[in-house]
């Protein structure tokens, strides 16, 4: 069952510019030391950080609170397996929404893809409930 699915465009010109304006402080307010450690070794720093930023926003609509209702940047983050994929993983307000909006006998997955084309960054994310083992 979809309980959620969100969708984000961002242009990686438009981070580049923040982060060159804001430097640490926009890192630090919006990624995780995970988040950062993974795009500082990057050889494209912003598209990395682009497509990090449209997966929040793809995820903040996938559980329908955008960035208010208790749920914060830094609350939902991307990592990578191993083998490359990239996965969501909320905490804090974003993971109280989650669980909000998980009906009873299900467990919430969050699934998210990631890609860029310079100029853009893109993400989606899917929030799917299956029954709980």
């Amino acid at each position: 069952m979809i309980l959620g699915l969100g969708a984000d465009l961002a242009d990686i010109r438009r981070i580049e510019a923040t982060l060159e304006r804001f430097g640490d402080r926009f890192r630090e307010r919006v990624f995780t030391d995970i988040e950062q450690a993974k795009a500082e070794r990057r050889r494209d720093v912003a598209a990395t950080y682009a497509k990090r930023w449209a997966a929040k926003e793809a995820c903040a609509k996938a559980l329908g609170t955008g960035l208010r209702m208790g749920v914060a940047w830094r609350e939902m983050a991307v990592e990578n397996l191993d083998t490359g994929q990239p996965v969501m993983t909320v905490t804090g307000g974003a993971a109280e929404r989650l669980a909000a909006m998980t009906p009873p006998g299900m467990t919430a997955h969050v699934h998210v893809t990631l890609t860029d084309d310079f100029p853009w960054a893109q993400a989606f994310v899917v929030i799917e409930a299956r029954p709980a083992p």
